[in-house]
């Protein structure tokens, strides 16, 4: 992590053996590597984190990717069926003309000649 060789390491422990003195060194050493520990661990903690928001943002590209996708298909699909109801209506409008002419051929059940005309309204008393 630090790429700290054997050598550097020597000169810190000659530099804190003069500074702090030998009765006080291993409690010295044991303080400074729970900072260095402590350290290490804040930025696991944050290289962590980086990596999970950096996986968030990917996943959320990935979403909006789909949705653009989806959102072209809804069109795509809704044009589709507007063509085909056009289509529709237009082979409707022949009939549509030919029944407004009175053409028996083109009556359909619901025109007034189809219903039958067998069942009377009840007389009003």
């Amino acid at each position: 992590m630090f790429d700290i060789g054997f050598a550097e390491i020597l000169l810190i422990g000659v530099v804190g053996l003069l500074v702090v003195g030998p009765e006080q060194l291993p409690g010295a050493v044991r303080t400074s590597m729970a900072w260095v520990n402590r350290f290490r661990r804040s930025f696991d903690q944050i290289r962590t984190e980086v990596r999970r928001e950096l996986h968030n943002d990917e996943v959320m590209q990935k979403l909006q990717e789909e949705s653009r996708e989806f959102e072209q298909q809804v069109r795509d699909t809704t044009r589709a069926v507007d063509e085909e109801l056009r289509a529709i209506e237009s082979l409707d409008a022949p009939q549509a003309s030919a029944e407004a002419a009175g053409n028996p051929e083109y009556e359909t059940d619901h025109s007034p000649s189809a219903v039958d005309q067998s069942e009377k309204p009840p007389a009003s008393v």
